[in-house]
């Protein structure tokens, strides 16, 4: 979500097909790898923090215990310079120990407006997070914001986003051959499957829901992927290592929902998640009141 952008997934939800009411298939079954696979990972907890690099949401995620496995930068909207503070911010924040050992990593924030936003622009931001003065990457990969949902004609709209995950590859490896890069695309909402297709994936990890608790909990579309012939589905068979989904949730009431909507979360096929008590328009700039370590720690017990 953007930075003062009302309304995106509702806008997103108001554009779905109609094929929910279609009886979803097995993972697997004829619209996926030939057979699903079982994921190896639990929960993990994913933030985006829309503030600035020394404002109180930053500090208190960067002490979080255990550390949030991913953290999302956003310097208005990806387009001021990730600049010193910026990079030292992010340099802390990957020092962090996540529950599974790894440091956390850390991603730059860069809209997209579903293929619409030109594409000079959106690699012009990547490079403001990856390419930097001293030569060091600063961060772990890139976070693609409002990115489409649908295939397009002739997959012209899939195809945008697998040119900019090469990309974003390219500059990294050019830079250390040996990172891991992770690069996530936020429809908001399930993505159609032919984002996941092997070969042709266009992410590691899919936002397939950014919405209210309230929404999530009473109104959830159901499925983290959908083709225009069976529907919606959980995608289980495009997730192997359990990491291939991601859930947003603000305007959750309280701890004990928090936990309803991490818990919920997994069951849905999440590997990442988060849940905030923040509200519209940036549900993304204020620590939840029972802290990131609370939402770290519950998470540890899923899966």
């Amino acid at each position: 979500m953007r930075i003062r952008a009302k309304g995106l997934t509702a806008l997103l939800l108001g554009s779905l097909l109609a094929v929910g009411a279609t009886a979803a298939p097995q993972a697997g079954a004829g619209t996926g790898p030939a057979a699903a696979t079982t994921a190896t990972r639990g929960l993990e907890i994913g933030v985006p923090a829309y503030t600035f690099p020394n404002y109180p949401m930053m500090l208190d995620v960067q002490a979080a215990q255990p550390a949030p496995s991913v953290v999302i930068l956003n310097p208005n909207n990806g387009e001021d310079p990730f600049d010193a503070g910026w990079q030292a911010r992010a340099d802390a924040l990957r020092a962090r120990t996540t529950a599974t050992g790894e440091h956390t990593k850390v991603l730059g924030y860069v809209h997209t407006e579903a293929t619409k936003r030109d594409r000079a622009a959106v690699l012009k931001d990547v490079r403001n997070y990856l390419v930097t003065a001293d030569g060091k990457l600063h961060v772990d990969g890139i976070f693609f914001d409002t990115s489409s949902r649908n295939c397009g004609v002739d997959n012209v709209e899939r195809d945008f986003y697998l040119d900019l995950r090469q990309q974003v590859r390219g500059i990294i490896h050019s830079i250390d051959p040996a990172a891991q890069e992770l690069v996530v695309n936020n429809p908001g909402t399930a993505v159609q499957d032919c984002f996941l297709e092997p070969g042709k994936r266009t992410a590691d990890t899919f936002v397939t829901f950014e919405g209210t608790y309230d929404a999530y909990t009473n109104s959830y579309l159901g499925g983290n992927v959908f083709n225009l012939t069976v529907g919606y589905y959980p995608g289980a068979g495009f997730d192997p290592d359990g990491t291939s989904y991601w859930h947003l949730i603000h305007a959750v009431p309280n701890a004990a929902a928090m936990q309803t909507a991490l818990s919920t979360a997994f069951t849905r096929g999440a590997g990442y998640a988060y849940a905030t008590d923040d509200v519209l328009d940036n549900p993304w700039d204020a620590t939840p009141a029972w802290g990131f370590g609370a939402e770290t720690s519950y998470a540890t017990t899923l899966g």
